[in-house]
């Protein structure tokens, strides 16, 4: 067996996923929404389904949705992409994910990774040969800095894989971020693999900016989006990636050897999704940033201490302040105990050098929330 693959041991997403469902524990571990979607969005898939072409689509993605990825990103973003050339729809962000590095990333090729990070982005670089090469960013703020910048970059870095807004922190890049990045990158000529499935769930007045709107950072950045996050659809895997014709020749190859294709009728619902008036988006902000203002106000009032949440599903909590030193133990006692799942932000470091913050997710009806804090008031001294 592959050893990259072989020695991964059960991540922690799926034991508290498994220990909620074994003890009928309420989860706030797993990002996934108890929205079910726009249902307008839904149905034009389930037309799409009895009425439609149900056969192989385009290896690329439909064109109708490859038009309305670039649209809508010139809409929101003022960034063009030409559809026929540089856009190309995925089985999820994270099928884009690897399609990006197995197409760049050649054995010794170095990667830098910003922990915490995606559980996938590590396994996926090291199968694809790489080198990752971390920077680890520290609570509370989580922001870039140039010297661990510069202990990261080197004259062998092929890319770097960036996430904003960042999973599990709940951060926004700032401006200074970005264009700290961008520095580097264009110094080292190296690949920006920019994650941005969240860049429609921001709040509190911030503004997503893709990396590849910074000048000079055009032709170097794969931009990956996601309509799950996008429609709180999270079982729909379809990715939206954005790049040069250059880079997406090489991307595109890759998918094709990963999953080919993706499903027709999905892909005519997340083209008529993106084509939606800008209130279903500002809507979808504002409904979550309810949900969370909800569960920090409980959180508060249970006696935690809460991290600041900028986008994202999810917001964290800081448990040293109740005298706890090891967020996992912590966390296998709330599920058992107190019947709520969360999960240890340690899960997102490569060694869990960060060993005090816990994540919870938002993205849950009152009456879930409700329950929760409820329990969770028993937690805290």
């Amino acid at each position: 067996m592959n050893r990259i693959f072989s020695d991964l041991p059960t991540t922690v997403f799926e034991v508290m996923s498994g220990l909620a469902r074994d003890t009928g524990a309420i989860n706030l571990g797993q990002g996934f929404p108890d929205d079910p979607g726009p249902e307008d969005v839904r149905e034009t898939a389930a037309r799409a389904v009895l009425t439609g072409y149900n056969q192989y689509p385009p290896m690329m993605g439909l064109p109708e949705l490859r038009q309305a990825i670039a649209k809508h990103y010139k809409h929101w973003h003022n960034v063009d992409y030409d559809p026929q050339s540089e856009v190309m729809v995925t089985s999820g962000a994270t099928e884009a994910l690897a399609g990006a590095l197995f197409a760049l990333i050649e054995p010794g090729d170095e990667v830098v990774l910003f922990e915490p990070m995606y559980d996938a982005y590590l396994p996926l670089v090291l199968r694809a040969g790489g080198i990752p090469k971390f920077v680890t960013l520290k609570p509370p703020a989580f922001g870039l800095d140039r010297q661990s910048l510069e202990n990261a970059f080197s004259d062998k870095t092929k890319a770097v894989v960036f996430n904003n807004p960042l999973n599990p922190t709940a951060t926004v890049f700032s401006d200074a971020d970005l264009s700290l990045l961008a520095e580097f990158c264009i110094k080292h000529q190296a690949y920006a693999i920019s994650d941005e499935v969240w860049e429609h769930i921001v709040f509190d007045g911030h503004q997503h900016k893709p990396l590849a709107t910074i000048p000079g950072m055009r032709d170097l950045t794969i931009k990956i989006g996601s309509a799950g996050k996008i429609f709180n659809l999270t079982g729909w895997k379809v990715g939206l990636v954005c790049a040069s014709e250059k880079v997406m020749k090489v991307i595109g190859k890759a998918h094709q050897f990963l999953t080919f294709t993706t499903a027709p009728n999905l892909q005519v619902a997340v083209a008529y999704g993106l084509g939606k008036d800008d209130s279903y988006f500002e809507n979808l902000r504002s409904n979550l940033a309810r949900s969370r203002d909800k569960l920090t106000d409980g959180l508060l009032q249970c006696g935690f201490k809460v991290l600041p949440s900028q986008g994202t599903y999810f917001l964290n909590v800081d448990i040293a302040p109740l005298g706890e030193t090891d967020d996992v133990e912590f966390c296998m006692r709330m599920v058992k105990e107190y019947g709520v799942a969360a999960i240890p932000v340690s899960a997102f470091y490569a060694n869990g050098s960060v060993r005090n913050i816990v994540r919870f997710c938002f993205a849950k009806n009152d009456a879930t929330l409700d329950a929760a804090l409820e329990r969770l008031a028993k937690v805290s001294p």
